[in-house]
């Protein structure tokens, strides 16, 4: 089985980095073959030029390459910091090119874009890592918590997958290295509890 990890993180050895080879090693523990991308060491374009916007569109060779990977895994784990409420723009761009119409949503016949989509994605499973300088409780209370709707609701429960787990890490900016080597042990348990042994 293949799970496809994305980081997005501009600083090489980020928390977010130390997530993301986390996971990693967990799933392939686990005996999950692994395709990982970073974003920013792949210096992903993330503006979508309107050439790109219709169903069956071209597009370069990377993003052809994402669309083929994102419909071939039987999981995702995303990894990235929560700026101003939403992902940072270099994953909304993945976002906007690779989860596309025709890749990973459809509308049905006669449907011109006013409907809700059909999803198209295969993974089973969405697993997305967070990390904040905000408290848990102030998200939720005075923000709503948008990248938990934003994830769940607008694009991976539009694609086809109901089965989207997050979990937040923070606050980042007054944590302690003990703190952390806990927020990563809780890492590699969330990972086995979504991704267990694959027999």
């Amino acid at each position: 089985m293949k799970i496809l990890v994305i980081l997005a993180h501009p600083k090489e050895g980020s928390f977010n980095h130390a997530i993301t080879h986390t996971a990693i090693k967990t799933l392939k523990s686990n005996g999950y073959d692994v395709i990982f991308h970073d974003l920013y060491v792949e210096n992903f374009n993330p503006t979508l030029p309107f050439e790109e916007i219709p169903k069956n569109a071209e597009t370069d060779s990377m993003v052809e390459k994402y669309c083929k990977e994102i419909i071939s895994v039987d999981g995702i784990i995303i990894v990235h910091p929560n700026w101003w409420g939403m992902p940072p723009a270099i994953l909304k761009g993945w976002v906007d090119r690779v989860m596309r119409a025709g890749v990973a949503y459809q509308f049905v016949e006669g449907d011109l874009g006013e409907g809700i989509p059909t999803g198209l994605l295969n993974a089973a499973n969405v697993l997305i890592f967070n990390t904040s300088n905000t408290t848990t409780e102030r998200e939720n209370k005075v923000f709503g918590d948008p990248l938990e709707l934003i994830w769940k609701n607008c694009v991976f429960g539009l694609c086809g997958i109901n089965n989207v787990h997050r979990k937040n890490y923070g606050v980042m900016v007054t944590s302690t290295l003990k703190q952390r080597n806990k927020w990563l042990k809780n890492v590699e348990d969330t990972t086995n509890s979504i991704f267990p042994l694959n027999l």
